[in-house]
């Protein structure tokens, strides 16, 4: 196992502190700041200022995953990706991949990178599954309904908590019985990806509630409209992405405060020195009575 491989695992089962997963989308569409760093050097330099940041983890993706947003080819996304992952990885950072395609992941992995970020869970491709539990890879998963062309339409839940931990803790099983490690295994409750603003909130309102699926748990709220929306009249536009920090940072807290594993984000300064704040707190925590 390599040193970063070795370190991905270690990374994985700690829980001393919540995580910062650092994020360098390698698009021209993303959400949050499409095409700032679609050139791989661009996105390359952006990626070491993550790391010199704080972040623990620095996510590289080449498919933007906003709603509506249309699939690249799979040699684009290559194109996009494997000049940063090899960079950043031979620069010393933890990189995971993000992207829902084993044939890019495979690549990915080989070029330097050391965990896998599949937002569909290993739903979109057949192949995911069985090679990460190959590799002994870690490996984070998504809940997700379908790709972001349609997913909007599938924002239909009975209770959206309860709904999104069964659906969650269905492919938990469904992965380790297809050979994923549960030792290596991450949850991500979705925000955003078939879920309204409302469902989101509920969900930010109930973060200690998903431990119960037994798994670390990321959270990404990250720039995210339903926080650009606060504040705004019903209609309004929201506040653009890259001014949704301030709100991107309390939800951090909140996922710190609940224990949760890590926090994927965009701004990674503004991330690591408020959850400084909050294990200082934890730390001088009086000890529970047994």
């Amino acid at each position: 196992m390599s040193d970063m491989r070795a370190t991905a695992t270690e990374l994985v089962a700690q829980q001393d502190r919540t995580l910062v997963m650092g994020v360098v989308n390698v698009t021209p569409d993303s959400f949050s700041d499409g095409g700032e760093w679609f050139e791989p050097q661009a996105a390359i330099d952006h990626g070491l200022e993550v790391v010199a940041a704080g972040a623990d983890i620095v996510d590289v993706g080449g498919e933007s995953t906003r709603p509506g947003a249309e699939r690249p080819s799979v040699e684009e996304e290559l194109r996009r990706v494997l000049p940063v992952v090899t960079a950043l990885a031979a620069a010393g950072a933890v990189v995971s991949i993000d992207t829902m395609r084993a044939v890019v992941a495979r690549a990915a992995v080989e070029a330097g990178a050391a965990i896998v970020n599949d937002v569909s869970g290993g739903l979109a491709d057949p192949e995911m599954v069985p090679w990460v539990a190959s590799d002994r890879l870690p490996f984070i998963a998504m809940h997700w309904r379908g790709h972001s062309t349609d997913m909007q339409s599938r924002a239909v839940y009975a209770d959206v908590v309860d709904d999104v931990c069964r659906e969650l803790a269905a492919r938990r099983d469904a992965l380790v019985e297809g050979g994923i490690d549960p030792d290596l295994l991450v949850l991500d409750p979705g925000l955003g990806f078939a879920k309204t603003a409302e469902h989101n909130w509920s969900l930010m309102a109930a973060l200690p509630s998903l431990h119960e699926l037994g798994q670390p748990i990321l959270l990404g709220a990250s720039r995210k409209a339903f926080l650009g929306r606060l504040g705004r009249e019903p209609g309004d536009t929201p506040r653009p992405a890259a001014q949704r920090d301030v709100e991107t940072t309390a939800t951090s807290v909140m996922a710190a405060m609940a224990g949760l594993w890590c926090v994927r984000v965009h701004d990674v300064s503004s991330t690591v020195r408020a959850l400084a704040v909050v294990q200082a707190a934890l730390d001088h925590a009086p000890e529970e009575e047994a």
